[in-house]
């Protein structure tokens, strides 16, 4: 391990189980290295909140548009792989939304899907930088998720009945638009018209997303075994038509093809992974 290596801190930090419904997990990432750490974060379709201590990292856009992180920020729901990079003394704590939390935080699923932004410009209040200014005096990471969740309780709406059903919704057999409809006297098309709404992202969306994250974790899977990766066997396993289909997901989310993604993998982070 190089020495950039072992100054480069990174991990997830579980939530308790009465959070579950509203953060999937916390990302940690912190860099006491001499150089610029740079790491391209998967789509996630979830919305996130980014803290910064220290130097400002950078995100970097689709279009290779820079931005520096001041305080905090909203993006998401995400949907393409975007780059980021850790300065000398740079560290960020991500706050991962589940399913509608963002909605419920904030009353617009997809504010940030195109263009990232402050969260106190979505209250017209201060109390964001007010928070990171306490998570600021914080050392421990840990720590700061107790103190993020403590103050998030008391923002936190009620959740819609029909976007509970269908976050909540387990059977691959039938189709979550047209039972959830059905289950609360609802046309398809305003059941439709609520997940996109609550969630930011149509069905149709996060199914093929979810093909896609199903190749990644497979593709981890066999490449942590040292193993030869059969290509016809992920393609049948997520349900592709062909080679070509799972090429072009592949280019779609991240912009690499699958060997490529195999090759780079170590450098990519996949919210959604364990």
């Amino acid at each position: 391990m190089t020495e950039k290596e072992e100054k480069y801190t990174h991990f997830r930090i579980a939530v308790p189980a009465d959070y579950e419904e509203v953060f999937s997990h916390f990302y940690y990432a912190e860099n006491r290295s001499a150089e610029t750490i740079s790491r391209t974060f998967l789509p996630s379709y979830q919305t996130i909140l980014i803290f910064n201590f220290g130097a400002r990292a950078i995100l970097e856009s689709k279009k290779n548009t820079q931005l520096k992180i001041n305080k905090c920020l909203v993006l998401g729901p995400i949907k393409y792989s975007f780059n980021y990079s850790l300065p000398t003394g740079s560290a960020i704590l991500v706050a991962n939304f589940n399913g509608d939390a963002f909605y419920r935080f904030f009353g617009n699923a997809s504010v940030a899907e195109h263009l990232p932004i402050d969260p106190d410009d979505l209250l017209n209040e201060n109390c964001f930088t007010a928070l990171w200014g306490e998570l600021d005096k914080i050392d421990d990471p840990n720590l700061q998720v107790s103190y993020i969740l403590d103050f998030c309780r008391p923002y936190l709406k009620p959740r819609n009945v029909i976007i509970e059903q269908l976050t909540n919704f387990t059977d691959d057999t039938l189709n979550p638009i047209k039972s959830v409809a059905v289950q609360q006297n609802q046309t398809e098309r305003n059941v439709q018209l609520n997940h996109k709404k609550y969630l930011g992202y149509t069905a149709k969306e996060i199914n093929r997303h979810r093909r896609f994250i199903k190749a990644i974790e497979l593709i981890q899977t066999v490449a942590s075994k040292s193993a030869k990766i059969d290509w016809f066997e992920i393609i049948s396993d997520c349900g592709y038509y062909d080679q070509s289909q799972l090429i072009h997901d592949f280019k779609h989310y991240i912009n690499l093809s699958p060997t490529k993604y195999l090759r780079f993998q170590e450098e990519i982070c996949n919210a959604k992974s364990d």
